[in-house]
């Protein structure tokens, strides 16, 4: 039996990014067809698993980073399911009072953060979509959200391994909505896989697979992926492979990406928001 719980609203036969992603970081929280996907993207890029514990590492840094800076609220669009070392434990974790709101256009990512944030009251999780900002950021209006997330202070905004399943320009056009949403002192933490470097072949066996789930993904340069940034001051190290943004001794950085971080094929970023007037 699945370990999951659905309504007749979540179709288990059709593959979710989100719970393909949890398959990868060795989660319950999937369905045959899930697994089945991930086990076909696994076979054209055996790199998979590891590749999503580098970047589940890469957001564990970029939160510690923010907190040291100040930020106690985050924003995670795109969260998936909720694993161990999410956002809510590292930042909760060094200082209680830290607030989180997960998003995800998947119910099932959301139905299990719900579960696991059951009697956290600094932290929820929405079902919502990047492509819809406007609609996005009306949820977070709502009053039960607002004692949570309050826009009118800085913001930790993750876009972590989730951009490339928009494609094209509403992928910008929707983060443009939500940093135009942010205050100044906000940061903006992103990672997305890029096409420098990728096998043609292999890169169109893994979208092959994405295409059956309800995002399929697509790959874009550097310029590209740096162009979301735009606004927003890249802090050092600016924008590198993953496992070159801020390491430190993380077991999943140990194994890959130390001596061939272009092998992870994900760039990695924070930016800050200027302060009013230093634009």
């Amino acid at each position: 039996m699945d370990p999951v719980q659905w309504t007749g609203s979540i179709d288990p036969e059709v593959p979710s990014a989100a719970r393909m992603y949890d398959f990868f970081l060795g989660g319950m929280h999937n369905f045959e067809a899930d697994r089945e996907a991930a086990r076909r993207v696994i076979e054209a890029m055996p790199d998979a698993p590891m590749i999503a514990r580098v970047n589940r590492s890469f957001l564990r840094r970029a939160v510690r980073f923010l907190v040291a800076r100040g930020i106690r609220q985050f924003l995670d669009v795109g969260s998936g399911v909720p694993t161990v070392g999410n956002v809510h434990e590292v930042a909760q974790g060094l200082d209680r009072d830290a607030r989180v709101v997960y998003v995800d256009i998947d119910p099932v990512a959301v139905t299990h953060a719900a579960q696991i944030l059951a009697g956290n009251d600094r932290a929820t999780a929405v079902v919502a979509d990047l492509r819809e900002p406007a609609e996005l950021l009306n949820l977070l209006d709502h009053p039960q959200r607002r004692a949570v997330l309050d826009l009118s202070r800085p913001v930790g905004l993750l876009l972590v391994s989730m951009l490339h399943f928009v494609p094209g320009e509403p992928a910008h056009r929707a983060v443009t909505g939500l940093k135009d949403a942010l205050a100044p002192g906000s940061y903006l933490v992103i990672s997305h896989p890029v096409s420098e470097g990728v096998d043609a072949q292999t890169a169109g066996r893994v979208q092959g697979v994405y295409q059956r789930t309800a995002t399929p993904g697509a790959l874009r340069t550097r310029a590209e992926v740096e162009r979301f940034f735009d606004g927003f001051a890249l802090v050092p190290p600016g924008l590198v492979w993953t496992p070159q943004w801020q390491p430190d001794d993380d077991v999943a950085e140990a194994d890959l990406g130390a001596a061939d971080p272009r092998r992870v094929g994900m760039l990695a970023g924070v930016g800050r928001k200027p302060d009013e007037g230093m634009a």
